[in-house]
């Protein structure tokens, strides 16, 4: 079973949509339990790093995904779920879950650039991983971000320029993390997903 994590963050339809496009079915569901007997889990979000945190707090989900890394099992960050998986955000000065070392940083750009960074953007493979197997190099997908998770090159798979160059992809052993929507990113982002569900952990 593949668990999409609902902490009231997010369109998750859209991302439920997207697993049933290219096979696989999946439950949207906010009960720890079914969090951590999940094969794998899917870890979206859009808005504010403080309520989001509040939120998995109150339903006791932070500990869940934290048992979900423990046991090895594979977790994928999409968005938000790309930021609060590091330690802090600098959204609400918030504490994070502390997944991935980081800290998710708020993008300062010339008044050229519009804020948040919205449309199709390059990402730039650093480094070979199966996540990107059949998919180009500098392929186009859909970002909606103000912040995004500044992170060692170490763990960082990818990076897109739009200003300043960030992570846009980024890894820690069985937990990997993009900023984009790839529910949004049309074909390679659904082609992303099935090379998630493709590996083993």
């Amino acid at each position: 079973m593949i668990a999409i994590v609902d902490y009231q963050a997010g369109n998750l339809p859209s991302v439920q949509r997207a697993f049933k496009e290219i096979g696989y079915d999946s439950v949207i569901t906010s009960n720890p339990s079914e969090i951590i007997k999940a094969e794998k889990v899917i870890f979206p979000g859009v808005g504010a790093a403080g309520k989001a945190m509040e939120s998995l707090k109150k339903k006791s989900i932070d500990k869940a995904l934290k048992q979900v890394v423990k046991q090895g099992k594979g977790l994928l960050g999409i968005c938000l779920g790309a930021q609060i998986i590091l330690e802090k955000s600098s959204e609400n000065d918030t504490l994070c879950l502390g997944i991935i070392p980081g800290q998710a940083k708020k993008l300062l750009l010339k008044k050229d650039f519009k804020i948040p960074h919205m449309g199709w953007n390059q990402v730039r493979q650093e480094k070979y991983h199966p996540i990107f197997n059949n998919i180009p190099d500098q392929t186009n997908f859909y970002f909606v971000h103000s912040y995004y998770p500044a992170v060692s090159t170490e763990n960082t798979l990818g990076t897109t320029e739009y200003g300043i160059v960030f992570p846009s992809v980024i890894i820690k052993d069985n937990v990997i993390a993009v900023q984009f929507h790839v529910e949004k990113s049309g074909f390679f982002g659904l082609k992303l997903l099935e090379n998630f569900m493709a590996m083993e952990f």
